[in-house]
C-alpha cells in the first residue's frame, strides 16, 4: 500500500515477498515507485516461485525466550483484554519468522487440585523451616488438573502460529543454574522421601498421560536447570532421574555439551554453539539422545553469533551450520530484552532498546548500578514500537505490535533454506529410484553445505550470494524431483 514520507528524513525499506501455498509456478514481476513532485522512480522487481510449498511448522525446532512481561510493561497495557492484544503481536511476529517461544500461552496456563488433601488439622510434613501443608496420607490424594485454557490457548499455537516445541514447566524438581539452585521439594515433602516419590509419580504421570492424549508430547521439553557446573551434576541426574522414573516420555532438556557425569540424564542436550564437538557426543546420538544448540552472551568472534555489530547473514549461516553437524533444533535465551534491572535500576525509566542497543548484565547477583556487557543485541530480535521504546507508562497503552530486526528476519531465512535441505533429503529417499545414477549423486551431492558458505564454525561467509545461489540450486532440485 502506499506510504508517505516525511520530507528531509531518509527511509530504508526491507521488503519481504510472501507467495501464497498454491501459487501456480513462474516469475511474478511488479515494481517499486518513488514519487514526489514532479519526479518518479521505478525499481523493478522479480520474482521466481517454484512449484512448491514449504510447510507450515518447520522442521528444525526453536525454543527462544519471550517475556511478555517486560513487553506489556514496555506497552504500559493493563486491561486483560488490551494484555491479550499486544502478546498476540509479539506471538504472530514470532510465527511470521518460525520462532517458537518457550511458552506458547502466556496469557493462559494450566492448574492442579489435590483431591483430598487437608486444607488444616495434623502435624507438618517437615520439620525444616519454612510454610508447608499439613501432614496427609500422600497414597489418598490425587491431583485433578485443570487444562481447559492451556489446551484452547495450545491449540491455536499449533493450528494458527504453527509453532513447534514448548517448554513444560515442572513443579517440585528444584532448579537453578551455576550461579545457584534451590532444592526439590513437592508439597511440602523433600525430594527424596517417599512420600515425595509417590506425589511426584502422580503429578508427571497426569501430565505426561495429558501430553500424549493431546499429541504434543513430542514437541514439549522439560528445560529446568540451565548451564550447570561440574559441581552441579550429581544434583541435575536426581533431577533428571526422577523424570525418567515418572513421565519418561517427557524430553530431558540440559543446556551443556556431552559430559560422562551427564550420559543417560537428559536426552536433548543443547550445548553452546563451540562445544557440540566434545568425547562422547556420537555415542550418546547413537543412544537416540537429540541435540540442538545455542549462542547468547557467548561465543564471541570467529563463531556466528546473535549481536548486531557483526555481520548480517550470520543468523543465518548458523542455520546452515546446524544442518551441516546435524542438530535438530536452536536455542536463544530471550527475544525482547530491553532492559536490565541492574543497569537501569529506575523501573519508571528503564532501557530505550534503540538509544542503547547494549544488552547489560542482570541477575546473578549484578548489584544495582553496575554495567557489564553481555553484548550488543543479545536476547533482543523484537523491539517496541518507538511510542513505547522508552518504557514509560502512559495514558494511552500502546497497542502496535513490535518492530522486527534484521537478525530475526535472517534466522527466518536461515529456518527455511534448513527446510529446502530436508525436503531434498526427503524426495530423494522417496524418488531417487528413479533416477540415472549420476543424476542421484549430483542432487545427493546438494545435501551437503558447500564450502563457499561454510567449512567449519569459525569460517564462513559473509556475503549472501553464495548462499542464495545454493538455494536456487536446492528449490530447482526439489522441484525437478516434484516432476517425477
Amino acid at each position: 500500500a502506499p506510504v508517505t514520507l516525511e520530507a528531509g528524513v531518509n527511509q530504508p525499506y526491507w521488503i519481504r515477498v510472501e507467495a501464497p501455498a498454491d501459487l501456480p509456478a513462474g516469475i511474478y514481476r511488479g515494481e517499486v515507485t518513488v514519487a514526489a513532485e514532479g519526479v518518479k522512480a521505478a525499481v523493478p522487481l522479480s520474482v521466481e516461485v517454484f512449484g512448491f510449498a514449504l510447510p507450515d511448522m518447520m522442521t528444525c525446532e526453536t525454543a527462544f525466550g519471550f517475556s511478555a512481561a517486560r513487553a506489556l510493561r514496555y506497552h504500559g497495557v493493563t486491561e486483560p483484554s488490551d494484555r491479550r492484544v499486544v502478546t498476540d503481536k509479539y506471538l504472530r511476529a514470532l510465527a511470521d519468522n518460525h520462532i517458537s517461544p518457550y511458552n506458547p500461552a502466556p496469557m493462559d496456563g494450566w492448574s492442579v487440585k489435590w483431591k483430598g488433601l487437608p486444607q488444616d488439622g495434623g502435624e507438618k510434613a517437615s520439620g525444616k523451616a519454612g510454610t508447608k501443608p499439613q501432614a496427609f496420607d500422600v497414597n489418598a490424594v490425587e491431583p485433578v488438573f485443570d487444562w481447559s485454557a492451556w489446551d484452547a490457548a495450545m491449540e491455536r499455537a499449533f493450528a494458527e502460529y504453527h509453532f513447534n516445541s514448548f517448554q513444560m514447566r515442572i513443579e517440585g524438581l528444584g532448579g537453578g543454574t551455576f550461579h545457584g539452585r534451590h532444592e526439590p521439594k513437592f508439597l511440602g515433602y523433600d525430594g527424596g522421601t517417599p512420600e515425595y516419590e509417590i506425589l511426584m509419580g502422580k503429578y508427571l504421570g497426569g501430565i505426561e498421560s495429558h501430553l500424549r492424549e493431546k499429541g504434543w508430547l513430542d514437541k514439549a521439553y522439560v528445560y529446568w536447570f540451565d548451564e550447570p557446573d561440574p559441581k552441579d551434576y550429581e544434583f541435575v541426574m536426581r533431577g533428571f532421574e526422577t523424570l525418567k522414573r515418572h513421565a519418561p516420555g517427557l524430553r530431558r532438556m540440559l543446556t551443556e555439551q556431552v559430559e560422562e557425569g551427564l550420559a543417560g540424564g537428559p536426552n536433548l542436550w543443547c550445548p553452546l554453539t563451540p562445544s557440540l564437538h566434545v568425547d562422547g557426543l556420537e555415542e550418546r546420538r547413537a543412544a537416540g539422545d537429540q541435540f540442538w544448540w545455542y549462542v547468547c552472551c557467548g561465543p564471541k568472534a570467529p563463531y556466528a553469533t546473535l549481536f548486531i555489530d557483526h555481520p548480517g547473514t550470520e543468523m543465518r549461516v548458523w542455520l546452515w551450520q546446524t544442518w551441516a553437524e546435524r542438530v535438530t533444533g536452536i536455542l536463544v535465551w530471550e527475544t525482547v530484552y530491553w532492559t536490565s534491572d541492574a543497569a537501569y535500576p529506575d523501573r519508571s525509566a528503564p532501557q530505550n532498546p534503540y538509544l542503547d542497543p547494549m544488552s547489560w548484565v542482570s541477575g546473578y547477583s549484578a548489584p544495582t548500578g553496575m554495567k557489564s556487557a553481555w553484548g550488543n543485541g543479545d536476547g533482543r530480535f523484537l523491539y517496541p514500537p518507538l511510542a513505547a521504546a522508552d518504557g514509560r507508562r502512559s495514558q494511552t497503552p500502546v497497542l502496535a505490535g513490535p518492530v522486527s530486526s534484521f537478525r530475526i528476519e535472517m534466522l527466518r531465512d536461515g529456518l527455511e533454506d534448513y527446510e529446502y535441505f530436508v525436503i531434498l533429503k526427503r524426495l530423494l529417499e522417496q524418488k531417487g529410484g528413479k533416477m540415472g545414477g549420476r543424476d542421484r549423486s549430483r542432487m545427493e551431492a546438494l545435501l551437503k553445505v558447500p564450502a563457499e558458505v561454510s567449512t567449519s564454525l569459525t569460517s564462513f561467509t559473509r556475503d549472501p550470494a553464495p548462499i542464495e545461489e545454493h538455494r536456487e540450486r536446492l528449490a530447482r532440485a526439489i522441484a525437478a524431483l516434484q516432476r517425477l
